[in-house]
């Protein structure tokens, strides 16, 4: 703040003259004044005191002049001034008029002065910055320093900004293990008042860790301990973590991952009692010292439960305490206990409710008492739904999931369902839903926090089959269409086994409601001239409709139009003189060179056929379920018009139990069926092929119904060597699958699966039984049990999901064809 010398110094002048005038007339009062007499001698008066001069008249503003503003209108500063035209010349209102143009930050300089009745503000605008420019940064990508500071570019440039900014970019270069790092910003002058803002960073050594030491450990080692931190002691293999690096911040988390292991290992009275980090006198390493106390072994007492909800007993909300008298003390039985009588007391409309968990530790029996204290909260209601994170999806595509609205009384199970309801859509990372408390003791506001994920797909799937074949097969697929939820899928297959372009379109809420609609047209070229002797075309589209008819179960219906050809391998027919017979345009006549099960269904159909599927989800999470099961059940009818008749029935079911932490076993079943109607037998291209992945261990079509060759066995039987598959009108496959940690660092995204499989495939028509040369030719259809088992990789890599599967034949018929490796990979964008 300045004010212009010569006004500082006429004010001060008259300040002190004022000052030195009113000290001065007190003392002088009592001396008698000289009064000039009559005849001109003065005279005495005793008390006389000498006039006080009347004070100056204040000078009243006529006009504001504003100086040096150069991208700022004068009525813009004029509008952050106190004082205005026809006010008086007051300093201390110009005083506050200095402070609040500075406090906006526009300004380097201002100065304010009076030049007689005119207000001159005098100011110097702050630089725009033009460009930020890191330079010298290696560690730290240009991306991850930008998001960090303040400074943009067209922002206005200040020195406090600069330094705070500059505080920000050591703290992550301290964050990444780089302690002696400093940054020097500069700045470049340009035209117009702008600036380029450059940060010069020196990097300087990665400052590791160098040992991490344990002082009070008794019961585990110090190699036990480190592996419980996250922080680890640098080794030159270790290039692929940051985690043998320094960080304040993980040396906290590190303090409660310790707690939370002794507190899983009944060690109630644990406690870190320091956690020191000393730098080596070169400034490279750190030493890591956590001081610790580990205390007694604990086991549980004999758990209560103290209620004060008016709605609920004690009896009732014990049965969900999830703790036994006498097993191992650990707090996460603790805390999942509070989660349940949390969630119990939700249920019943109640909000906020407080429970506590009050320990009772006996040292002597080693025991601890447990007492779960649940306090009696409002009834709340809804106030309004928050929904944030939500960058590309709208939002009423989540508003419509969640299952209360504003004013509804507040339940924890809706919101609980309205969370996998949303974890359903498939469209975010990540769904939190929280309460907060609203304006009135009664009221809550519902937040839905989501991350996004990409939603798209470029799917590539690639396998190698036990006779070295290749398959190839990429798809396009958007499952949130301009993120209104809308599922749009473009697929062009191209493989040596299938050629294939599908284009599906689906409006999960079709006319506003609760009810999904969809088209699809599709062409299909199929060639299963190695497996099954045969190819097909099949051309057409569906229209679907689908609508929820209890809280987790979904009916869907379709129609489907599709007319399918069914060609095989043709050879130049000859006469019984083996001469190629013409027709009567002189063309060479061929004939069908399959077998005769597939020679009789060649040539084009109409099928129209109307279905439904119902599902039945009462799965915990329908990402990654760790208990629960669905059920689908699935029919169709054929015959509606068209050429073909049938009705086929499918039935699925998956089972899901958590054993232990990250480890879950499934069961996983399904079963069809498929029968002709009105005198017409099933077609090839209708019944049932199973192999590939739909039974792991065998390639596609690899089991079931099949044409085989004789062959001599040289012992006077025949052996069968497996041509054409049937496929089979009923199929049945169980399989048991137990998933696992791989052991590795969870950023790998690498976790396995073990499994086994056991399931069938069989049953023809008469008429597909038939061979007209036995002693060479038969058909196999046996409803055998065919089993495999093997070890299943998935890794959640960079360019999306890969799986690969290792197969081993347990049993198996002759004829099957099998497959011992699979790999299959989905592109995410």
């Amino acid at each position: 703040m300045m004010y212009l010398p010569h006004i500082s110094l006429r004010f001060l002048a008259l300040f002190f003259a004022w000052g030195l005038l009113g000290a001065a007339v007190p003392a002088r009062a009592q001396e008698p004044a000289n009064v000039p007499s009559a005849a001109g001698a003065p005279v005495t008066v005793p008390g006389a005191a000498v006039p006080t001069p009347a004070p100056a008249p204040a000078t009243q503003i006529r006009q504001i002049r504003v100086e040096g503003n150069q991208r700022l209108e004068a009525g813009t500063v004029q509008s952050y001034l106190l004082l205005g035209p026809g006010d008086v010349f007051d300093p201390a209102r110009v005083d506050l008029s200095i402070k609040t143009l500075f406090a906006t930050g526009l300004f380097a300089d201002v100065t304010i002065s009076q030049d007689d009745a005119t207000l001159v503000v005098a100011v110097v605008e702050n630089p725009i910055i033009n460009r930020v420019i890191f330079e010298n940064n290696r560690a730290l990508k240009e991306d991850k320093l930008r998001d960090e500071v303040e400074a943009q570019p067209r922002a206005i440039f200040t020195r406090a900004r600069v330094q705070a900014d500059v505080q920000r970019i050591v703290s992550l270069y301290r964050q990444a293990g780089r302690f002696a790092a400093t940054v020097s910003p500069k700045v470049a002058e340009q035209p117009q008042n702008r600036v380029d803002l450059i940060f010069e960073i020196s990097e300087g050594p990665v400052t590791a860790v160098r040992r991490i030491n344990f002082v009070g450990n008794l019961v585990y080692t110090d190699a036990e301990l480190r592996r419980v931190v996250a922080t680890k002691e640098s080794r030159w293999f270790k290039f692929l973590t940051s985690n043998d690096n320094y960080d304040p911040d993980r040396l906290e988390f590190d303090r409660e991952q310790l707690r939370e292991f002794y507190g899983e290992k009944g060690y109630a009275d644990f406690r870190v009692v320091s956690s020191v980090a000393e730098l080596t006198p070169d400034q490279k390493d750190f030493f890591i010292t956590f001081t610790v106390d580990e205390g007694i072994k604990y086991k549980f007492g004999e758990p209560t439960v103290e209620s004060k909800l008016d709605a609920i007993d004690a009896d009732i909300l014990k049965a969900f305490v999830g703790i036994k008298p006498g097993s191992l003390y650990k707090n996460q039985r603790i805390e999942n206990t509070v989660d349940a009588l949390t969630f119990a007391a939700g249920a019943s409309g109640y909000a906020f409710v407080d429970v506590s968990a009050q320990r009772n530790r006996n040292r002597e029996t080693r025991t601890v008492d447990v007492n779960f204290v649940v306090n009696e909260g409002p009834r709340v209601y809804v106030e309004r739904v928050d929904v944030i994170g939500n960058t590309q999806t709208l939002d009423r595509v989540i508003r419509r999931e969640v299952q209360i609205v504003e004013g509804d009384a507040f339940n924890r199970v809706l919101l609980d369902r309205s969370r996998n309801l949303i974890r359903s859509l498939g469209f975010f990372k990540d769904v939190e839903i929280t309460e907060k408390p609203g304006s009135k003791p009664d009221r809550a506001i519902v937040e839905v926090k989501v991350e996004e994920q990409p939603t798209g797909e470029l799917s590539l799937g690639v396998g190698f089959s036990s006779v070295n074949s290749f398959l190839l097969d990429i798809s396009v697929t958007q499952r949130n269409f301009r993120g209104r939820g809308q599922f749009l899928r473009f697929a062009i297959s191209a493989s040596s086994r299938q050629q294939q372009i599908d284009v599906r379109f689906t409006e999960p809420r079709f006319l506003g409601r609760n009810l999904s609609a969809g088209v699809e047209a599709f062409n299909v070229r199929s060639d299963f001239i190695r497996e099954a002797g045969f190819r097909t075309n099949s051309l057409g589209g569906s229209v679907r409709l689908g609508f929820p008819t209890t809280a987790s179960s979904r009916l869907f219906l379709r129609y489907t139009a599709r007319s399918d050809k069914i060609t095989a391998p043709e050879v130049l027919a000859t006469d019984v003189f083996g001469n190629i017979v013409f027709d009567a345009d002189g063309n060479a006549v061929t004939t069908c060179s399959a077998s005769l099960q597939i020679c009789s269904q060649l040539g084009r159909r109409l099928t129209s056929l109307i279905g439904f599927t119902l599902i039945w989800d009462k799965r915990n999470d329908p990402i990654a379920p760790t208990r629960g099961f669905n059920v689908s059940f699935d029919q169709e009818l054929a015959g509606l018009g068209g050429d073909v008749r049938y009705v086929r029935s499918s039935l699925s079911g998956d089972v899901y139990r958590g054993i232990i932490k990250n480890f879950v076993l499934s069961a996983h079943a399904n079963a069809g069926y498929i029968t002709g109607w009105g005198g017409k037998d099933v077609r090839i291209n209708d019944r049932f092929f199973k192999g590939g992945l739909t039974f792991r261990g065998f390639d596609i079509a690899g089991l079931g119904p099949r044409i085989v060759a004789l062959q001599d066995d040289g012992n006077g039987g025949t052996i069968d060597v497996g041509r054409d598959a049937l496929g089979g009108k009923a199929f049945a496959i169980g399989s048991l699958e137990l998933s696992f940690p791989t052991g590795l660092p969870e950023q790998f995204g690498i976790k396995g699966a073990l499994y086994t499989e056991w399931g069938t495939v069989g049953l023809l028509d008469a008429a597909d039984k038939f061979v007209a040369n036995p002693e060479q030719l038969a058909v196999r259809d046996s409803l055998a049990l065919r089993g495999s088992a093997g070890v299943s990789l998935f890794w959640d890599s960079p360019f999306g999901p890969v799986r690969f599967d290792f197969s081993d034949i347990l049993k198996r018929k002759d004829y099957d064809d099998v497959s011992h490796f699979r790999f299959s990979q989905v592109t995410r964008f």
